[in-house]
């Protein structure tokens, strides 16, 4: 299984390599105010997509806290509710059937 997805790295590698050899054209992007930023097409394309897929992370990253914190209150909660019932971390006792 690792020889399959190393094979389909070096062969996302190689496309992705390929299509930025073929993208290396000047574009001008412009911004309000009279900005303008130049550069290679594939720059371009990589920094906005690092910068999207930065923003989604700091957009999931108020929801993954909330559950994180959750889960914890609910771990403590557990743990609590065994302790009074006086189970703790003790094994289920096994089953009495004796196999032939």
């Amino acid at each position: 299984m690792k020889f399959v997805s190393t094979l389909a790295g070096f062969i996302l590698f190689v496309l992705f390599f390929g299509f930025a050899l073929k993208n290396t054209q000047e574009v001008d992007l412009n911004f309000f105010l009279g900005y303008e930023l130049r550069g290679p097409l594939v720059l371009m394309l990589l920094a906005f997509f690092i910068a999207g897929a930065a923003l989604g992370i700091l957009a999931m990253s108020p929801t993954v806290f909330r559950h994180r914190r959750e889960a914890s209150q609910h771990k403590h909660t557990v743990q609590a509710l065994q302790s009074a019932a006086g189970t703790g971390s003790a094994q289920p006792a096994a089953d009495a059937v004796v196999p032939r």
